[in-house]
């Protein structure tokens, strides 16, 4: 079994014993100088604490120079920070509205963008249908153009067979009366013939355009 640890020892009062020993012997002294010795001592220590307290003095000048300068830098720092919490409202208020003119632009994007697709839309249906309906006139025309030329066949092929038929019924009328004089207004001798065949109706007539509403029915003469 281990020995028990001894006490720790109590606390000396080696600084107060060595300040008393100093000052004993400083008594000693100043007993053992004369008067002289003592002024000069006085002096010197005088002294000293005036250049102590010189150095004190001019040691708290600087601490409360640089006291001073770092009070001044400090509100200097104050003045700046709260210049840079100004500009900090500012900005943040400028990103704020920013923000919202970026949304909004947005928003507007978007419906542009809707607009833009629906009236594409709306565009390419009306761009197929005049497409369809100019499909439809051009077959339209097409058609027309030859119905037209049909026409103009048919009314050239009328033409020659009203002018043949005109030709042969005056042939035959001068061949019946040759001696028929001319009409006293000077006219042709078509007005002044006798009625020709009746037309049946099946076309084969040849005094079918003669008989036709847009010319004048010629008048037949008592005799017949």
């Amino acid at each position: 079994m281990l020995p028990a640890a001894p006490p720790p020892p109590p606390p000396s009062d080696a600084p107060a014993a060595a300040a008393a020993a100093q000052e004993e012997e400083e008594a000693e002294d100043l007993t053992g100088c004369s008067k002289e010795e003592l002024v000069r001592r006085l002096r010197r220590e005088e002294a000293e604490k005036l250049a102590a307290l010189v150095q004190r003095g001019r040691l708290i000048q600087g601490v409360n120079r640089q006291l001073q300068e770092h009070l001044r830098e400090i509100r200097e720092l104050k003045a700046v920070n709260g210049r840079l919490q100004g500009e900090n409202r500012e900005l943040r208020d400028l990103c704020c509205f920013l923000d919202e003119d970026r949304l909004k632009a947005k928003r507007l994007a978007r419906h542009w963008q809707l607009f833009g697709h629906q009236a594409a839309q709306g565009l390419r249906d009306e761009v197929a249908g005049c497409l369809r309906k100019l499909a439809g006139l051009e077959g339209l025309q097409e058609r027309l153009a030859q119905d037209n030329l049909e026409l103009k066949e048919l009314c050239l092929a009328l033409e020659d067979c009203a002018a043949s038929a005109a030709s042969s019924s005056s042939s035959s009328a001068n061949a019946a009366r040759p001696d028929a004089s001319p009409s006293p207004g000077g006219g042709s001798s078509e007005l002044s013939l006798p009625c020709g065949p009746r037309d049946l109706g099946d076309g084969s007539s040849s005094t079918g355009s003669v008989g036709s509403p847009d010319q004048p029915h010629p008048a037949c003469s008592p005799d017949e």
